[in-house]
C-alpha cells in the first residue's frame, strides 16, 4: 500500500467552497480501484493550506488508473480552479510504525 500526499494550497476566500466542493467530490476517488481511503487536513498555522491524504493499493492505482480516468477529469473540473498554486503530489511507503 502507499499513500499519496498532496499539499493544497487554496485561493484566499475560497476555503468555504472548496471544502463544500470535497464533500461532494470525494465520492469520486472513493469510487476507483485500489482505493483504500483518504483524508482531508486543514493547517492551522494557515487555514488556506491543506493536507490530502490518499492510501492506494498501488501506486499505478493512482498515477495509472485515476489519473488516467474520466473521474479524474470530473475530480479536475470541480476542484483544480481552487489551487494556487497547483498542488504538490508525492507518494510514500511506510517504512515503521
Amino acid at each position: 500500500m502507499i499513500q499519496e500526499i498532496a499539499l493544497l494550497h487554496i485561493r484566499p476566500g475560497q476555503t468555504a467552497a472548496f471544502e463544500a466542493a470535497f464533500a461532494g467530490a470525494q465520492r469520486i476517488i472513493a469510487s476507483m480501484k485500489g482505493y483504500v481511503r483518504h483524508e482531508l487536513q486543514r493547517c492551522l498555522e494557515d487555514d488556506h493550506k491543506y493536507a490530502l491524504l490518499v492510501w492506494w493499493e498501488t501506486l499505478e492505482d493512482h498515477t495509472e488508473g485515476f489519473r488516467g480516468s474520466a473521474e479524474y477529469e470530473e475530480w479536475r473540473a470541480v476542484l483544480h480552479h481552487f489551487y494556487d498554486p497547483f498542488p504538490t503530489v508525492e507518494h510514500y511507503v511506510q517504512v515503521a510504525l
